[in-house]
């Protein structure tokens, strides 16, 4: 008798979760949600985010807004992206830097890994190693001859240690087998300007803003970081293409939600977004800045970040970058 009662309390338990699920999938969203960007107005990241906020706006029928909170580290925006009410209101624009941040940092007040649901990917973010067009380098392979002919002698300019590009370099000199000098510098003009001096033999940037540069003949790209040919430059090939056989650097971006945040909302999101970056317009607009329109599974986007904290750890340390 007590067993037959047992099984009954939890048949109706389980009938009571599944209406509240699908409660839950038909009522939402009920009200604006909200990205927490960890990158400042304007750059290429946010334009992307606020390109894939409108058409999910359109999509769902509520407002998408993007909130930026830029901070050393992406903490302050995934912090309180981790702290939101699990409700699907308030989601992480989840991106590389948290593969990365792990490497780079002593302790971090989360664990990417554990602390998030992924959701979706939303694209990749493509480099490019770049001359200035006056330089002898015409190829990779005419580099990567001159830097093993004068070993730590060239320089190659990047962001910041611990940034994408820095790191992208640093991958390249690994997989290469090359000793040069990578030469952070604080903003993007500064590294063109010592390119076009001679100052630097070679750089690696995003190709958000080099492609006006590249398509208009100022600079030239030896190659791409993706691991394949990019279709905004389909004339430039990939350096695993070019001579670096199995090379692969690119910025992916995502989205994610705090622990928690219950499955249909989840399922629904993933829909959304997986149908947003797949119109035509979305892909074209990203592809405009030099971003690869990717969604993916829940699944795959967390097999992405486990995959890429290993890869870029080894690359963080091998070049002895401090740690914060």
């Amino acid at each position: 008798m007590n067993l037959r009662r047992t099984l009954r309390a939890l048949l109706l338990g389980c009938v009571a979760l599944a209406s509240s699920a699908s409660a839950i999938a038909q009522s939402y969203p009920s009200q604006p949600i909200r990205i927490l960007l960890p990158y400042a107005a304007a750059g290429v990241g946010d334009i992307t985010a606020r390109v894939l906020a409108q058409k999910l706006s359109q999509q769902l029928g509520q407002q998408v807004i993007i909130d930026n909170r830029p901070s050393a580290g992406q903490i302050v925006a995934t912090e309180a992206a981790m702290k939101a009410e699990p409700d699907g209101y308030t989601l992480l624009w989840f991106n590389q830097g948290h593969a990365v941040s792990v490497s780079l940092f002593n302790s971090l007040p989360y664990d990417p890994a554990k602390d998030f649901l992924p959701i979706s990917t939303v694209g990749y973010f493509g480099m490019a190693l770049l001359v200035d067009s006056k330089s002898p380098y015409m190829s990779v392979k005419d580099l990567v001859t001159a830097a093993k002919a004068n070993p730590g002698k060239l320089n190659v300019g990047t962001t910041s240690p611990g940034g994408t590009q820095y790191i992208a370099a640093e991958l390249f000199k690994s997989m290469a087998g090359l000793d040069f000098q990578t030469v952070p510098f604080k903003t993007t003009p500064l590294i063109v300007a010592s390119v076009k001096t001679g100052d630097l033999q070679a750089m690696v940037e995003i190709l958000a803003p080099m492609i006006p540069q590249i398509k208009g003949g100022s600079l030239r790209a030896l190659a791409v970081t993706f691991d394949h040919r990019f279709a905004g430059l389909p004339d430039i090939p990939s350096l695993a293409e070019a001579g670096v056989p199995g090379y692969e650097a690119s910025a992916w971006n995502g989205v994610a939600a705090p622990l928690r945040t219950p499955k249909p909302v989840i399922e629904r999101l993933n829909r959304e977004i997986n149908a947003a970056v797949a119109a035509p317009e979305v892909k074209q607009r990203l592809q405009d800045l030099g971003v690869d329109a990717q969604g993916s599974t829940p699944e795959a986007l967390h097999a992405l970040l486990v995959s890429e904290t290993a890869k870029w750890k080894k690359v963080v340390e091998a070049a002895k970058i401090p740690k914060q």
